[in-house]
């Protein structure tokens, strides 16, 4: 299968590289990363995609999205839009349609005008029907806040079965006053799926400025072998800077949450 996987890999950056040519840069051969880079006018977006083993048969491509220039409201539907591409194709080769449904996102921010920002979030908040995931939101468990030199960190988790589950969860969070003032709210989800080839995990994570810090709550998930979770956890900066320590409360809060929401794996 892994034979299967690495021709289709192959046969897919030959692909890109004829199609994108310039646009299309290898960043590591050794561990099959690429960056496409996507321009529309002065709206510029470079996708990064790592390719692993287990993909396109068992699993996605891991992928980053570079636009310091969008919001993060916009880069939530984004991200959003890739991962229903993703499963509207699995098993398949996605990397040339994420790169097109970026460009589409592209054209669309394009027709509205820049001084109407709140235009542009209006037309979001459209495409991802806030008023139906607010409707479905699934239950949501706000974990022990975890105090330190004058920073606190608190997990929130949640059940989650699809993307618009997790996109339901993280709007609901964003009312909240306390939530939205927090300095980061770093993210990770595993979402397991049943498809005609078997099961496969759908899986993503978000920084929100703590550098490393999902990645870390992602590779906490996998170790827990956690399954149809997403873990937030909010981190309120108390102007002493901790050091490592962060990350152990925000691993520390990460499986308190998910053990408090009777999610935890025995």
């Amino acid at each position: 299968m892994e034979s299967d996987n690495l021709a289709k890999q192959i046969e897919e950056v030959e692909a890109l590289t004829s199609i994108y040519s310039e646009d299309f840069a290898i960043d590591s051969e050794t561990l099959r990363t690429y960056s496409i880079k996507i321009k529309d006018n002065n709206n510029e977006v470079i996708l990064t995609v790592t390719m692993p083993p287990e993909y396109p048969g068992q699993a996605p491509p891991k992928y980053e999205l570079s636009a310091p220039w969008m919001d993060r409201k916009a880069k939530e539907n984004l991200k959003h839009c890739l991962d229903e591409v993703y499963l509207e194709n699995i098993g398949e080769t996605v990397i040339f349609q994420w790169v097109e449904k970026v460009r589409e996102m592209l054209q669309k921010i394009k027709t509205v005008k820049p001084e109407k920002k709140e235009q542009l979030e209006d037309k979001i908040d459209e495409t991802l029907d806030l008023s139906q995931l607010d409707i479905k939101c699934p239950e949501i468990t706000h974990g022990s806040v975890i105090v330190d030199r004058k920073s606190s960190f608190q997990g929130h988790a949640a059940q989650v079965h699809s993307v618009d589950d997790v996109t339901a969860v993280l709007y609901k969070l964003k009312q909240n006053k306390k939530f939205q003032n927090a300095t980061h709210n770093m993210y990770a989800y595993r979402i397991e799926r049943q498809t005609s080839k078997g099961t496969t995990i759908l899986q993503d994570c978000d920084d929100d400025g703590e550098t490393h810090a999902g990645g870390r709550m992602l590779h906490l998930l996998q170790i827990l072998d956690q399954k149809n979770t997403l873990v937030v956890v909010s981190r309120w900066y108390g102007g002493i800077q901790l050091g490592p320590d962060r990350f152990r409360h925000i691993n520390n809060a990460t499986r308190q949450v998910i053990q408090e929401a009777g999610l935890l794996k025995k």
